[in-house]
């Protein structure tokens, strides 16, 4: 028996070495990394928990591109302005497929905009872009809705009077509404139990993005599907956006209006229409589906991640704060309403907004992309479908391009004049074919709020808190910590 156990233990040692052996074999012309173990990759160097650094810190030791793996899976990791820049811009169509874990096919069923690729993909990006394009215009604009949206915000805030509450539920209510109003035509009540579901949801799925138990399901789907745990709960959630939007769908089919579209869905069944006599054609219900599902996953917590870091932000800097209602004072005395279009009055405001997007993105990284071939870039060999990482967070806090990349500096997006001024390394919604499609909407949405906020309120600490806790929580989002604020309408203040 003891033969027998001595046997066994060579022969696996013998494995062992031959499959370390043909990894460095197959990795030989990759980008440096550290060293690939079997089954557990590079995980034994970068960690399985996500650090704000996670991605930053290798670059010291491995330069601005390298290699990690996890599992079957090799990623290449792009970092810095330069790099990234070159790198997307050089390989456009090589790097436009999204990559496939088991955690992402479950999401997106290789269906919608966000998780698809190749005709599938390129269909429906097209139908987003046309169908947001076409709701920003006339008098029942996505925008109008917006500006409707902020005043309940306002009024909402109003109800505190003053007194220290936590602004996360009725941001996240009001977001999620601009979403339901892109998509359905209508908004919810903050009570409805349906709305509350969803949000519930999508907050579950965010809480297990980049978790441990994200990354286990992602190296061992098989076994987990079979185990108890968070994954089971995101799988279920999925389902339940999924639901909510297929609940929609089918309310359009009795009142849709073709010959004068409201929403996403009809502009969709408009397409569907014209496309139905193409047997190339990928405009479906399934499809439409998860092209809602994608737009609630990146428009609704991206955007409330965003607002929350602003309030933070302002709050723990009331110079500046006071510096934006003045300039917003100045350039709007009466009451007119304030649009995205008004941004090129308020320069200080805008630099603003673009510096807190710039210091806190909510991504810690743009989603992963997928080489679509073979790919020989700067001397190294790309595999096809391999993973290829833009570090964004290394281009947003990246020293060779941004003065003081590390604080909240408004100056780097004001030229000498005090002009407002736009910046290329500025890459919050990504870069390349796979940039955010409602990168526009995004941008609206967070002028329009802002803006209506700071004019109604001036945002104050509680009482005996020195500070707002300016760290993370970090998972493949970057959300604050819990924390509350004073809103102290503008009239009471004078």
């Amino acid at each position: 028996m003891m033969a027998v156990g001595t046997i066994l233990f060579v022969l696996l040692l013998a494995l062992l070495i031959l499959f370390f052996l043909r990894q460095l074999w197959i990795q030989r012309h990759l980008p440096p990394g550290p060293l690939a173990l079997p089954l557990i990759g590079t995980f034994w160097a970068s960690g399985l928990w996500i650090r704000e650094d996670y991605f930053r810190k290798p670059v010291k030791r491995y330069g601005n591109i390298y290699t990690l793996s996890g599992g079957p899976h090799l990623a290449v990791v792009l970092s810095g302005f330069k790099t990234v820049k070159e790198v997307m811009t050089s390989f456009p169509e090589e790097f436009s497929d999204r990559s496939e874990d088991a955690f992402m096919t479950a999401l997106g069923k290789k269906k919608g905009i966000i998780f698809s690729n190749g005709h599938v993909w390129k269909e429906q990006r097209h139908i987003g872009i046309t169908s947001l394009r076409k709701l920003g215009l006339g008098k029942k604009s996505i925008e109008h809705q917006m500006e409707d949206t902020v005043q309940m915000l306002v009024e909402t805030f109003k109800k505190t009077k003053g007194q220290p509450f936590d602004p996360s539920i009725p941001v996240i209510n009001a977001v999620s509404n601009i979403i339901c109003a892109l998509s359905f035509g209508h908004q919810f009540e903050p009570e409805d139990e349906s709305f509350q579901k969803l949000i519930q949801a999508l907050e579950i799925i965010v809480k297990f993005s980049g978790s441990f138990f994200h990354m286990t399901f992602i190296m061992f789907p098989r076994l987990m599907n079979y185990l108890p745990g968070p994954h089971q709960d995101a799988l279920a959630s999925i389902e339940v956006i999924n639901s909510f939007a297929k609940q929609e769908i089918e309310k359009h089919k009795e009142s849709s209006c073709l010959h004068e579209p409201q929403d996403f869905i009809d502009h969709y069944f408009l397409q569907m229409e014209k496309s139905r006599n193409d047997p190339n054609s990928t405009y479906n219900e399934e499809n439409l589906a998860q092209c809602i599902v994608d737009f609630f996953a990146a428009g609704t917590e991206t955007t409330m991640a965003t607002l929350m870091w602003a309030l933070l932000l302002l709050t723990n800097h009331p110079d500046i704060q006071e510096k934006v209602q003045k300039e917003i004072e100045e350039a709007f005395s009466s009451s007119v309403s304030i649009s995205y279009q008004d941004r090129k009055k308020l320069p200080y405001t805008n630099a603003v907004i673009h510096e807190m997007q710039r210091l806190k993105n909510v991504l810690l990284f743009g989603l992963p992309r997928q080489s679509t071939k073979d790919v020989t870039m700067k001397g190294y060999h790309i595999p096809k479908r391999t993973i290829i990482l833009p570090d964004l967070r290394s281009v947003l806090l990246d020293p060779e391009q941004w003065e003081t990349p590390e604080e909240f500096n408004p100056n780097h997006f004001l030229d000498k004049d005090g002009k407002f001024m736009e910046r290329e390394e500025f890459l919050p919604f990504g870069i390349g074919e796979r940039i955010c499609v409602g990168e526009q909407l995004a941008r609206i949405e967070i002028f329009i709020f802002l803006t209506n906020l700071l004019r109604a309120f001036s945002f104050r600490l509680p009482e005996g808190v020195k500070e707002l806790n300016e760290a993370p929580i970090l998972n493949v989002t970057m959300h604050t910590h819990p924390y509350k604020l004073c809103a102290i309408p503008t009239k009471a203040k004078n």
